[in-house]
This record gives C-alpha cells, sequence and structure tokens, in this order.
C-alpha cells in the first residue's frame, strides 16, 4: 500500500520536534506539489512529489551526521524506492545521479524554498510583495542566508532545464497563497517614532 501524507507527517514529527524545520518541510512539500504539474507527470505525480518535499529532511535533527540515511532506510522499508531514491539525491555532495523529473525538481526546490522564506523574513509585507530581482539581488550577497548552498540551487537549475529568474518567480507563486501558514508575511513595520 502506498505511503500516505498522514503517516509522511507522523514520521517528520517523530523524529523532527522544532517548528522551524518542519515549516521547511511544509514549504518544501508545497513548492513540490505545484512542480509536480510544472515538471513532473501532472496530478498524478502530485502526492509523490509532494512526500518527498515532506519528508527530505526528517532525521536531519535527530542525526545529522547520518543524513538522509535513517529516511532513506524508512522509505525503502515503505517499499517506496522513488522517493529513497530522490532523498538520497537531494544534495550533490552524496554523489546519487539524478535520473527522474522528481530528483532534479527536489534538489532543485529545496535551498531556494528556504532562501526565498529568509528573504521573506527580513522584508517588509513578505511573499505578499517580494519578486524574483530581490531574491537575485539576496543571492549574490553571500553574507545573506549564508548556510543556503547556492551552487546546490544552480545545480537544480540546470538540472531541470529552467532559467533562474523563472525558477525563483515559480517558487514564490507556489509559497505565496500559503504566506499565513508557512510565517512568510515578514517584518512588521517599522513603528513612527
Amino acid at each position: 500500500m502506498p505511503l500516505t501524507r498522514d503517516e509522511a507527517w507522523q514520521q517528520l514529527c517523530d523524529w523532527t520536534k522544532t517548528e522551524a524545520l518542519r515549516n521547511h518541510a511544509r514549504a518544501v512539500e508545497l513548492v513540490m506539489r505545484a512542480a509536480a504539474l510544472r515538471y513532473g507527470r501532472g496530478a498524478e505525480d502530485v502526492e509523490r512529489f509532494g512526500l518527498a518535499g515532506l519528508l527530505h529532511d526528517a532525521d536531519y535533527e535527530a542525526w545529522p551526521e547520518e543524513h538522509p540515511r535513517h529516511i532513506v532506510a524508512w522509505l525503502r522499508e515503505k517499499q517506496e524506492p522513488e522517493l529513497a531514491h530522490a532523498i538520497a539525491a537531494h544534495y550533490t555532495g552524496w554523489g546519487v545521479p539524478h535520473e527522474s523529473a522528481l530528483d532534479k525538481a527536489l534538489l532543485a526546490c529545496d535551498e531556494l524554498t528556504g532562501f526565498v522564506g529568509a528573504c521573506c523574513h527580513v522584508r517588509e509585507g513578505g511573499i505578499l510583495s517580494l519578486e524574483p530581482p530581490s531574491v537575485l539581488k539576496k543571492l549574490k550577497d553571500k553574507g545573506f542566508a549564508a548556510k543556503v548552498e547556492r551552487p546546490e540551487i544552480q545545480r537544480g537549475i540546470e538540472l531541470l532545464g529552467v532559467e533562474l529568474v523563472a525558477h525563483v518567480a515559480f517558487v514564490i507563486e507556489a509559497l505565496r497563497p500559503h504566506a499565513q501558514e508557512l510565517g512568510l508575511l515578514g517584518r512588521s513595520p517599522a513603528k513612527p517614532s
């Protein structure tokens, strides 16, 4: 029986206690659901792409040095080799080939989703006023969201065969309807003194 979203969410919550990492997982899930429609086979891929996004970092908090070994093993036990492979490939340094649209989309969406979120947190209006040029400008600033690995974003878009600006716009649009849930409404306006 295929893995359900409820089972995946429970596993994520069992291993991931911080709201920030759960929120990132949810954001990547939402972007990946949209990616299924754009880069996958359409509606038939939405659930699988979403599950990959939701679970991609599920074991990171509990076993950061062994990530993604535990979630990959769990998915294999659940008879989900496609999801296991995509998650094993979501960082190029692990040397796992990117064979499917799912593999490529997860690589292209993970780091960029986190980066777009970081852009929202420092901006009045958050994602509601965020446009691709602002994200591209921040990407050039190596001091901003320094832990985001820009080469991973670049490799992902190369594998998908898309332009960076178009992919940034896609991620923003996928997240925008979920701004409140994801906490992407930005910082409050400064109060006049």
